[in-house]
């Protein structure tokens, strides 16, 4: 399982998805997916965008975790 970093990342940073949808053009929905974990995919350019915004790397964003259900 793929668990995304973006809410803690956002918090962190006194940010709202508004203030990335605003400073990178970012589709919201996009953001509002993996913001709530939803997303079941992702483009490469879309966390490269994030990333680039939150000067974070890619693995700060996502973490692959053992899945609870097995």
């Amino acid at each position: 399982m793929v668990k995304c970093h973006l809410s803690r990342l956002l918090g962190e940073r006194k940010l709202k998805i508004s203030d990335v949808v605003r400073d990178t053009g970012m589709n919201r929905g996009t953001l509002t997916r993996l913001y709530h974990e939803t997303a079941q995919r992702v483009e490469l350019k879309d966390l490269e965008t994030i990333c680039q915004y939150l000067n974070c790397q890619v693995g700060d964003l996502l973490e692959l975790q053992d899945d609870p259900e097995g």
